[in-house]
């Protein structure tokens, strides 16, 4: 039997509650005759580790990775740690330490979910987001001189390269060309930008000659919010750089009901290094410890990693379940307007995967 090995990092505040949720529904599933089996291995790292070492993540955390089969992650984000040190010490690093440059966010409303817009079904919203997730606006380039002087500068610098460009801009018509409407939307900001945006914009139409099938446009990041907004029907799949996609994904996940619910994954397409797989909530510390965090989110992630993992059949009895949890009302946590906790969503999500 085919033996997947798992790295849990649950990281910090919620991360804590919904990864070993998310580790039950997948030993759930594997329990239930899917012909494989997992090995889970937890990594202790995040906020509490650095108050422990001085650091987010051990110097050699990316080598006992390595050899992982895929990654769960949780959140990385700690009240009493600056976010930056956070964010980089663990969650960069080890995407931009596996090259994991393909950040992935499907959207879409699920059943029994009511989201905010007006005249909108569920067929009207059904996105995929790509975002850049390896340089960009997130490239670490910049720095700070003079400190505490009057003439204090910083700078942070959005670096693009044409290598970067190109193999986001394929991946994302590539993965527009899978989907049924084959349309892809390029987000952009070369109208201010005109050095690196506007080289995105011309590998864009580069790119685009190799898949004529592919039905694609262009928009300003600004009038993409609106565009989500007043039409989301015309929307499929979009492409975004690294900070203008996660500010539209969590728009998206927002009018979809909930970030709560919305999952992500960050691939290496050449599969060279183990792929990660997470929620796109944050830590969310107001509610950590008390039982209320959604784990759906966690939950729609693991289909993801199953479907990396090419356990299709899998992947959608997994999904299957989720739909069949939150169609209905009584399971719906506090995000969702309701009163169940994440114990009991996890567990309605295993009943159904054992009873099938």
């Amino acid at each position: 039997m085919k033996t997947y090995k798992i790295a849990c990092i649950p990281g910090d505040g919620i991360g804590k509650e919904v990864v070993p949720a998310g580790q039950e529904v997948l030993e759930a599933l594997a329990a239930s005759g899917a012909g494989f089996r997992f090995e889970f291995t937890s990594f202790g790292w995040g906020g509490d580790w650095y108050r422990a070492h001085g650091k987010m993540m051990p110097d050699d955390g990316l080598e006992a990775l390595r050899d992982q089969d895929a990654i769960l992650f949780g959140s990385a984000g700690d009240p009493h740690i600056p976010d930056h040190v956070t964010l980089w010490g663990l969650r960069l690093k080890i995407c931009q330490g596996f090259d994991q440059y393909a950040n992935v966010r499907p959207t879409r409303i699920l059943p029994g979910i009511d989201a905010p817009l007006k005249r909108c079904t569920p067929k009207d919203l059904d996105w995929v987001i790509v975002r850049e997730n390896s340089e960009g606006e997130y490239a670490g380039v910049g720095g700070r001189a003079h400190q505490g002087h009057p003439i204090e500068v910083a700078t942070d610098v959005s670096m693009m390269t044409r290598a970067g460009v190109e193999r986001i801009m394929r991946f994302a018509f590539k993965l527009a060309q899978s989907r049924p409407r084959k349309q892809l939307t390029v987000v952009t900001k070369s109208n201010a930008q005109r050095h690196a945006m506007v080289m995105w914009d011309e590998i864009a139409l580069a790119v685009s000659k190799e898949f004529p099938d592919v039905k694609w446009d262009k928009e300003l990041v600004d009038a993409c919010t609106a565009r989500m907004v007043n039409r989301p029907a015309s929307l499929d799949t979009l492409v975004a750089t690294n900070l203008h996609a996660d500010i539209l994904s969590d728009l998206a996940a927002a009018l979809a009901g909930s970030l709560g619910i919305a999952p992500t994954g960050n691939i290496d397409p050449e599969r060279r290094y183990p792929s990660m797989f997470e929620p796109i909530h944050g830590s969310a510390f107001d509610i950590m410890g008390k039982g209320l965090a959604n784990p759906v989110g966690t939950f729609w992630s693991c289909v993801m990693l199953l479907e990396h993992l090419g356990e299709k059949e899998a992947a959608a009895r997994l999904m299957q379940a989720i739909e069949e949890v939150t169609a209905d009302p009584k399971l719906h946590t506090g995000d969702l307007g309701g009163k169940a906790k994440t114990a009991d969503v996890t567990a309605a999500v295993v009943s159904r995967l054992k009873n099938r």
